[in-house]
């Protein structure tokens, strides 16, 4: 099997120090920078493919859903629950990339040094998502209540955010915990893997070292293997997120978890928990390639080297 090889602790091109606390905190701001404003701007997928989770039958297509919430409540409506997506999904970039990076230096530099890199990419990225969720789910939360009932449950994070707690506290903000990781980490390990793996690939298939190449052509090599790893996150994690959905819309005050979805499974079945793949599909391939272009160009402005490709 093949062991971890990283680059040594030392500078990058830039003033940063590789592996440094100031290189981490790098990379976590990074995650910020590509994720939040690329989950705010498919917002409207997000809003459709949620509200047809939790009712097939709503619109008989995207783009008549689209034209629906367009006639009835303007731009606005099309990108209903932008606020608690934006912060979110910002705080768990930060977790996401930060910390993958931090436990990807770790496990393969430090604990294991000889570990097959691959078990390194999933393990690093399954503990950074692990931490990454218990940020994002009282966002996550708030955004399905609201993108999932008509008339909607709130109409900004604030109202929705003080309804919850109101009424449940603060773990109701918290209920969707389990299915999230269950959705989150399978996806997250699938991302980072798959992007390390295919990054590598796509380098020894063209024949030079990654260092050969300019900045546009490695962060072009980013984008192409974010989006064959995007198809694979969205695939894995959908049953998932569908839960996620049907749980955080349709859960009744007191009951456990699973008794939750073993009621919504009873309601939906297995062909339920498809329901929105396509969608999902277009919306996560796109959504992680340009994560992956927008992150490395970050670095690349900063000196630090892309991703993957040692």
């Amino acid at each position: 099997m093949a062991a971890t090889k990283m680059q040594g602790r030392g500078p990058s091109k830039g003033n940063i120090e590789l592996f440094s606390p100031t290189y981490f905190a790098a990379c976590g701001l990074g995650g910020i920078i590509s994720c939040g404003p690329t989950h705010t701007s498919v917002t409207p997928l997000d809003l459709v493919k949620c509200r047809r989770q939790v009712d097939p039958n709503i619109y008989t297509s995207n783009f008549s859903a689209w034209r629906s919430i367009f006639a009835k409540e303007g731009l606005r409506g099309v990108f209903f629950g932008w606020a608690p997506t934006a912060v979110g999904y910002s705080f768990q970039g930060a977790g996401k990339y930060g910390f993958y990076e931090i436990f990807k230096y770790y496990y393969g530099e430090k604990l294991f040094p000889n570990a097959n890199k691959t078990v390194v990419y999933l393990s690093a990225s399954a503990s950074a998502e692990f931490l990454a969720d218990l940020a994002l789910c009282p966002f996550e939360a708030v955004k399905v209540r609201m993108q999932t009932t008509l008339p909607p449950y709130a109409n900004s994070l604030r109202e929705g955010w003080g309804k919850v707690t109101a009424k449940e506290g603060l773990g109701g903000l918290y209920k969707g915990l389990y299915p999230l990781w269950g959705r989150q980490i399978p996806y997250t390990m699938v991302k980072f893997a798959t992007f390390e793996t295919t990054v590598n690939q796509i380098y020894k298939t063209l024949g030079k070292p990654k260092e050969s190449y300019n900045a546009l052509q490695q962060t072009g090599v980013s984008f192409l293997g974010g989006y064959i790893a995007g198809i694979g996150c969205a695939v894995i994690s959908h049953p998932a997120d569908v839960m996620v959905s049907k749980l955080n819309a349709d859960r009744q005050p007191g009951e456990s978890g699973g008794k939750a979805m073993s009621r919504i499974y009873g309601n939906i079945g297995f062909k339920g928990l498809w329901n929105g793949l396509p969608v999902r599909i277009a919306m996560i391939g796109t959504l992680t390639a340009f994560q992956w272009l927008i992150y490395d160009s970050f670095k690349v402005s900063l000196g630090l080297p892309t991703t993957g490709g040692h």
